[in-house]
């Protein structure tokens, strides 16, 4: 239980209050930083000091806080409900939670991966999380999932937050903004940063029939083509709240 600050806490807090004393005192907030792997205090949430940094998706699968280039074709795959994306690891009361690696997720050709080239320098990253994704699909109904992952220097890719987003008029190329889990996480030097984009997590999340109807009860499953654009017009990115060093 990540060396026991949580219970000793929970205890000093209680018996302070059942002795009638005031508990010690303590910051506002304080998180495990994961990837450091060691509790910190801060003055607030989201804590100062922490700016947001646009990552951009690009052409070959990269991630970069560059610009977007130009004539920068969008990159496509095809998402099937009846061969639905699966979820591999996160928040889910199952025992395949947590954190996992999502190699052979990102192996399936319905998952898009963009990737930093190795960090320089430890980066770490603690608050609101964010992407906006320019997408489109061949259907007016669809989902947009969005991960951020730690690729560690062997090259597995570990999975620290993400969201879903589910659209309707998604048959035009729109900016669609997915709010991932708030996070307090260090990505270590020679590490890399991914962003996963796919269609879903099943059964995480209920599978997009792609025909309007609703999820519980649908009973046509249609396949559909998506894009994700990354060019000047369509810069799509992942925000991320960085503190170097």
């Amino acid at each position: 239980s990540m060396d026991g600050t949580p219970v000793r806490e929970a205890v000093e807090f209680g018996l302070a209050y059942a002795r009638g004393a005031a508990p010690p005192p303590r910051a506002p907030v304080r998180l495990y930083v994961m990837g450091a792997d060691e509790w910190r205090d801060f003055e607030s949430w989201p804590p100062p000091g922490y700016s947001p940094t646009r990552l951009h998706l690009g052409p070959g699968g990269t991630l970069s806080v560059a610009d977007p280039v130009p004539k920068s074709p969008p990159d496509g795959y095809r998402y099937d409900p009846a061969d639905p994306t699966p979820a591999v690891g996160g928040a889910r009361m199952v025992r395949d939670s947590g954190r996992r690696d999502n190699t052979a997720l990102e192996a399936r050709p319905d998952v898009l991966t963009y990737t930093t080239a190795p960090l320089d320098a430890d980066t770490e990253v603690v608050g609101e999380v964010s992407a906006e994704i320019w997408f489109s699909s061949s259907l007016a109904y669809a989902d947009v999932f969005v991960r951020l992952c730690d690729v560690d220097p062997r090259g597995r890719s570990w999975n620290v937050c993400d969201g879903l987003t589910s659209l309707t008029g998604a048959d035009k190329v729109t900016r669609t903004t997915v709010r991932l889990w708030p996070t307090a996480y260090r990505f270590k030097r020679g590490h890399r940063i991914r962003v996963q984009v796919s269609s879903g997590a099943f059964p995480r999340y209920a599978r997009n029939p792609g025909s309007g109807e609703p999820l519980a009860t649908a009973t046509r499953l249609l396949a559909a083509d998506q894009s994700v654009y990354h060019d000047p017009a369509h810069p799509s990115a992942v925000i991320l709240p960085v503190r170097l060093g």
